[in-house]
């Protein structure tokens, strides 16, 4: 009787854990995410604060649902982790297959754009398990040697411009503008070399890119919160990435590359078309331009709706 019993015992608990077994895993899951995220210790020099409509910084790191995996994403990038596991929780079905959506899509691209450029990846290595662990592999673009070297330039030109005399943000953003552009040219060669606000500087070469991230960096370091748009390619579409900057208790575009346009007689021209302007007016500006490189998605970019 006394091992029927416990054979009884055993079948009970045996019965209780498979019932709770979801239960159980997610509590698991739980903290492994929490102690996982303990991880993000160190908010590095270039950590936005800013939320915006399509990411958001989070300190959950269970998802949910799509738009968690979204704020997961942006806040690594974000803190600049470099490696980090996820887990699923089972009561998210469709998790795994939303997380290889979104690592296959233009959205990882998307959300890069709301970070710092210091901050921004080149590629992100990810492993999907079907147990629900994604280990991901952050690799960035800039070197700290590099963010080193931008940061003197960008100090020692902002004193030059004596940008801390000028008395109103129209003028301060216009001398940026201008700086660069008559600093830059369009490498027409698009050499991928030259995509960075690094090149920029250095070679004095850039694809769009390099202008933007630059503007990007020295909006950032004055104080502006902004992020920058990118439209996304296709077959008839290359694809291309300005500014936004929130300028006048509204949000304006800012494309220094179509106002440093390539000319057939050589010589250089400094255009400020694209400068502030208004989404209506960039429209406009683009009324006479067969060109589709300013058509964003306006539900990821909602801010200039």
């Amino acid at each position: 009787m006394k091992k029927l019993g416990v054979s009884l015992i055993c079948i009970g608990l045996i019965l209780l854990v498979l019932l709770n077994v979801d239960k159980i895993s997610d509590k698991l899951i739980m903290m492994l995410n929490y102690e996982n995220s303990k991880k993000i210790t160190r908010i590095n020099d270039y950590y936005k604060e800013e939320n915006y409509n399509l990411v958001k910084n989070t300190t959950s790191f269970t998802p949910y649902g799509k738009q968690d995996i979204i704020n997961i994403f942006y806040t690594l990038i974000n803190n600049r982790q470099n490696d980090y596991t996820i887990y699923c929780p089972s009561a998210y079905k469709n998790c795994l297959k939303d997380l290889n959506e979104i690592s296959k899509s233009d959205t990882l691209t998307h959300i890069n754009n709301y970070v710092h450029p210091f901050n921004s990846f080149t590629t992100i290595d990810t492993k999907i398990y079907e147990t629900g662990e994604i280990q991901l592999k952050i690799n960035y673009l800039y070197k700290e040697e590099e963010i080193k070297e931008i940061e003197e330039e960008v100090k020692k030109i902002l004193q030059e411009l004596k940008i801390d005399d000028i008395d109103n943000d129209y003028d301060k953003l216009k001398a940026i503008h201008d700086y660069i552009i008559n600093n830059t040219k369009y490498d027409t060669k698009e050499n991928t070399d030259n995509t960075s606000a690094y090149t920029a500087l250095v070679n004095h070469l850039a694809t769009c890119n390099g202008y933007t991230d630059l503007m990007a960096i020295f909006l950032s370091k004055m104080g502006y919160n902004n992020f920058k748009i990118a439209t996304t390619k296709t077959e008839n579409n290359k694809g291309h990435v300005w500014n936004a900057v929130y300028y006048d208790n509204s949000w304006r575009h800012i494309d220094l590359t179509w106002d440093d346009p390539v000319s057939s007689d050589g010589k250089n021209y400094l255009y400020h078309k694209y400068f502030l302007v208004t989404t209506e007016e960039l429209i406009t500006a683009d009324s006479n331009i067969t060109s589709k490189e300013h058509e964003f998605d306006y539900t990821i970019y909602s801010e200039l709706k």
